[in-house]
């Protein structure tokens, strides 16, 4: 069986990527497409050292230099790009999708799975935010703009009749992607390397946010509240293009800090009284990262927030769920935290985030494609698995 594995583009080791790496542990054997793949050869690990086969991005001698800043001015020809891959002589096709993978385009002959980490925000729902961060004018720049997502909307719905299965990474991803292209999708959450994130009973004094610094992750509403709260510190992990804008509103309490090693980040989430958020996430793999260490979430109701965070409605919680994305809601939940100190049980925080292990995705994402091979081809097949199934697990 050949096997082709599409992802979007590669610059980072973020969530996306993460599930990259296990479904490459499920099937080593897959060659990897990427819009381009700007990975040095040293951080390569997670790709089992593969080459990558790339568009013509890749030659754009802009994006080699600062993918992040000038990756929203090639937007418009990713469609072009991704359909310019041949993946004719493929058996099955695997996209890892947040933005044009799964229009990589397949033979009849081919089984495409698409695992979609969210539909194209910008094109969508979150079209009127892009627009105005990049500051589009309402002039003919501006219209152009607004035209091109249009046109971007119109190939991402088109393109979804070329997926023959859909995997959600939750259940906020598979209502969107019902929305949006009428189309049903099972659910499988993504990996998280938990046994990375070791509990740590004992909490500073300190609150954190750990994210990239763009326009949808409002970390602006926590920079905000915390000016509210002088005698609460918050530390910001990460790095974007809002840093500056960040910066210059922080109060004295607030503290930058650039994106950290793995095991500098644990230590961060398992010293903080809570971890805070005030994005809309498709998923949260910070949530269960922090819950993993036994430090409570304090986040937004909507969005996969809630089907990780079990807030304080619930029995043994993780957490606290606001329901509007405001400095006040977060100053009243953290607030609500410090009155009630011993509310969340580290340990219960720890069990919550073990459903999320990236053994279980493994098991879960290997079945699936198991089954969907099997009903496309009508026959009985088994795929054979690259790694021991250790924690046996239903499919979500």
């Amino acid at each position: 069986m050949k096997i082709a594995l599409v992802h979007d583009y590669l610059f980072e080791y973020a969530g996306s990527e993460r599930v990259v790496e296990q479904i490459l542990r499920v099937f080593p054997q897959a060659d990897l497409f990427a819009l381009f793949d700007f990975i040095p050869p040293g951080s390569r690990g997670f790709l089992l050292d593969k080459p990558c086969r790339t568009s013509f991005l890749q030659r754009l001698p802009v994006l080699r230099r600062d993918p992040p800043r000038y990756l929203p001015y090639v937007v418009p020809l990713m469609p072009f790009a991704v359909e310019q891959f041949d993946l004719s002589s493929y058996d099955l096709v695997i996209s890892s999708s947040h933005s044009v993978a799964k229009g990589a385009l397949s033979g009849p002959d081919a089984l495409h799975v698409a695992y979609v980490h969210s539909p194209m925000r910008y094109a969508w729902d979150q079209s009127a935010v892009y627009t105005r961060s990049k500051g589009f004018p309402r002039g003919p720049a501006g219209a152009a703009a607004r035209a091109a997502l249009t046109w971007m909307r119109l190939w991402d719905y088109r393109t979804a009749n070329g997926v023959d299965q859909f995997v959600a990474n939750s259940r906020f991803i598979a209502r969107r992607i019902e929305k949006l292209y009428r189309r049903e999708s099972a659910v499988i959450y993504p990996p998280v390397e938990i046994e990375s994130f070791p509990l740590q009973p004992e909490k500073g004094d300190y609150y954190l946010a750990v994210s990239r610094f763009v326009p949808y992750k409002r970390l602006d509403l926590l920079v905000e509240a915390f000016r509210a709260m002088p005698g609460r510190q918050l530390i910001l992990i990460g790095s974007g293009p809002e840093e500056k804008e960040l910066r210059r509103r922080a109060s004295e309490n607030v503290r930058f800090l650039r994106s950290q090693s793995q095991a500098d980040l644990a230590r961060w989430m398992g010293g903080a009284r809570a971890l805070v958020q005030a994005a809309q996430e498709d998923f949260g793999i910070a949530s269960v990262e922090a819950q993993s260490t036994g430090t409570p979430v304090i986040a937004y109701r909507r969005g996969g927030a809630g089907e990780i965070i079990r807030g304080l409605e619930d029995r043994d919680p993780t957490g606290i769920l606001y329901a509007e994305q405001s400095p006040e809601a977060i100053l009243a939940a953290v607030e609500k935290l410090e009155m009630n100190p011993g509310m969340v049980n580290p340990a219960s925080c720890r069990e919550n985030a073990a459903r999320f292990g990236a053994a279980r995705f493994r098991q879960e994402f290997s079945e699936f494609v198991g089954a969907a091979w099997s009903q496309f081809q009508g026959t009985d097949i088994n795929l054979r698995l690259s790694f021991p199934i250790d924690i046996p697990h239903g499919r979500s």
